[in-house]
Formats: C-alpha cells, sequence, structure tokens
C-alpha cells in the first residue's frame, strides 16, 4: 500500500554531513499522517531520529537536535533528512517510516533502511 524508497547513505568522516532522502509510492500515500527517521545501531533497539507529521509538527531526539533537519517536498511524499556535525556513534543503519491511523488502526510502513557510517 505504501512503498518507501530511501537514498543517501554512505561514508563520512566524523564531523560532516549527510543528506538522506526517502520517497513514498503506493495506493494509499494520501492518508499517511507522518512521515519519519529511524536508526539501528548493531545490539541496539530501533530509535526514532526525527518525524514530520502531514501538519508539519517536528519532532527530533534530543541528540540530534541542532544538527539534525527534516524536511518535506512540496507534494508530502518525498521527506529529507540533512545531518550535520555526524558522530562515530551515529553510525547505523537508518530507515524512513511512513504511518497511518485509518479507522483507529495504525500502519507502520518501512523502507529497506540505508546505511550510514561515520569515522572517526
Amino acid at each position: 500500500q505504501v512503498q518507501l524508497v530511501e537514498s543517501g547513505g554512505g561514508l563520512v568522516q566524523a564531523g560532516g554531513s549527510l543528506r538522506l532522502s526517502c520517497a513514498a509510492s503506493g495506493s494509499v500515500i494520501f492518508s499517511i499522517n507522518a512521515m519519519g527517521w529511524y536508526r539501528q545501531a548493531p545490539g541496539k533497539e530501533r530509535e526514532l531520529v526525527a518525524a514530520i507529521t502531514s501538519a508539519g509538527i517536528i519532532n527530533y531526539a534530543d541528540s540530534v537536535k541542532g544538527r539534525f533537519t527534516i524536511s518535506r517536498d512540496n507534494t508530502g511524499n518525498t521527506v529529507y533528512l540533512q545531518m550535520n556535525s555526524l558522530k562515530p556513534e551515529e553510525t547505523s543503519v537508518y530507515y524512513c517510516n511512513a504511518l497511518r491511523i485509518h479507522y483507529y488502526t495504525r500502519s507502520d510502513y518501512w523502507g529497506q533502511g540505508t546505511q550510514v557510517t561515520v569515522s572517526s
């Protein structure tokens, strides 16, 4: 129902920047309530990095405030994550997420993940 395609990961030195993109498509993208980025490092739980609702409300994890910026294009179907001043501990697989709430039922859609590696 929703397909998410991510791009933009890679290898960067500590203090560097990367920009991730996530394009959504599918039959119900018009009813997506929010899109966001999560990350998961080996042996750790997946955690929210940033999210933006259809109304434009933005939420960031405390650890990335002031360094990361989430945005979207005019259609609302593509979201971006600009990551600045990256730290080695932020090496993770970054996943795009789309949230849809329909008749009180929550549906989460996930991209395939993109690897971000920050070298020290």
